[in-house]
């Protein structure tokens, strides 16, 4: 085969997504008639509203199905702006937005027209793992900084700041955080702008979760002044509408990146789903009321499994202030059973417990696994009762 059997050294650098892996797993197993409880996925149960689903309907009907500009839509574009001034205060106009595939396609584009081989990229951790996979795919060095669990998983200025060097080009954070669930405060974003603005850094947020908090109201900072050419902001309709099989993300930014990125996706996507960009105009703008009482749900299904969890020995949980996840400590669960790592841990929950979980690992912090609570009330009991049993075999 010779040649033929060369891949390129680029995609050796990354992994197939951990919780895509998982959730293939899962699939496996239950395709083969096993009883499988699937706490991995990052993705709503809840239906996408019907006034978006007819909002589809009628983009087919009225034979919306041809190529649109690569960037997305007018209207669309138009409409994230509006939606992101409305809940954030801030001043996007279209031609500073780009419509994607998704919020990880924004993601990817952006770190793709803006990393060099060579920069550094810090990320904190815990974080998802395509942040560094895609840095790392686009010759960037992630330079991982570790949080601390005492601290809330907390991201502070402090934190950050030394770890800038003379090559780094970019911080990247999420907030609310995934896996972790921690939030950002209006003041603390202040002084990690500061940072940004200091060492003449870009700043990128992933505000997927973004209304996904449980107290305080939420914020961007891309409403603080000073914000303005150096943050950019990579959003989702996956999460806060359900809609993550419609595939729609975007990004907010300045005119030159916004302009870099839409040249990229005309050479790859060409454009994103024209029948979903319909749809996503009618999210934006139609009524909102999904978004509280699907937040509402989540702190309930947040408290329950909190105080199933604390009922399983050797488990220590922190309460998550945003998103769809808990996070919890199972170092000693590690040490009590036959597993080296979360890895193998959460091997051995799927294999023995038929318990779907994502380990640490995939989040650059072995010794805690990622259970989402983005699933019905009566699944995420049953899937905590299987981690209990597991917990009390290993105790035997």
């Amino acid at each position: 085969m010779g040649n033929l059997a060369r891949l390129s050294s680029r995609i050796s650098r990354i992994d197939i997504s951990p919780t895509m892996k998982v959730a293939a797993e899962a699939a496996r197993r239950r395709a083969r008639g096993v009883d499988i409880v699937d706490l991995g996925p990052g993705e709503p149960d809840f239906p996408t509203p019907s006034n978006i689903k007819q909002a589809a309907i009628r983009a087919i009907e009225e034979n919306f199905t041809r190529y649109t500009p690569a960037g997305g839509i007018e209207e669309l574009r138009a409409a994230v702006c509006a939606r992101h001034s409305a809940d954030f205060g801030t001043g996007f106009a279209p031609n500073e937005c780009v419509i994607s595939a998704g919020g990880k396609h924004a993601l990817f584009n952006v770190l793709q027209a803006l990393v060099d081989h060579g920069d550094e990229v810090i990320i904190p951790t815990p974080a998802w793992a395509t942040f560094q996979d895609i840095v790392t795919y686009s010759g960037g060095t992630p330079v991982l900084v570790p949080t601390s669990e005492q601290e809330g998983f907390a991201v502070t200025a402090a934190l950050i700041e030394p770890h800038v060097t003379e090559r780094t080009r970019a911080v990247v954070l999420n907030s609310p955080c995934n896996p972790s669930g921690a939030v950002i405060p209006p003041d603390e974003w202040e002084r990690i702008l500061y940072v940004a603005a200091r060492h003449n850094l870009w700043l990128i947020t992933d505000e997927c979760y973004s209304h996904l908090v449980y107290d305080g109201v939420p914020f961007s900072v891309a409403s603080l002044p000073g914000a303005r050419g150096r943050v950019i902001v990579i959003g989702s309709l996956s999460k806060i509408y359900a809609m993550t099989g419609w595939r729609i993300g975007y990004m907010l930014g300045t005119p030159a990146v916004a302009a870099a990125v839409v040249k990229l996706q005309s050479q790859s996507t060409s454009n994103p789903n024209s029948v979903a960009q319909r749809a996503a105009v009618e999210a934006l703008t139609g009524p909102q009321d999904f978004r509280s009482s699907m937040l509402a749900e989540y702190r309930r299904r947040r408290d329950l499994a909190l105080n199933l969890l604390q009922q399983i020995p050797g488990i220590l949980c922190h309460e998550p202030a945003g998103a769809f996840y808990l996070y919890p400590n199972v170092r000693d669960l590690v040490r009590e059973s036959v597993a080296c790592d979360t890895l193998q841990l959460a091997e051995a929950l799927l294999e023995r417990a038929g318990l779907a979980v994502v380990p640490g690992e995939a989040f650059g912090t072995p010794g805690y696994l990622r259970i989402t609570f983005a699933v019905a009330a009566a699944e995420l009991e049953r899937g905590l009762e299987r981690l209990k049993w597991f917990v009390a075999e290993l105790a035997r």
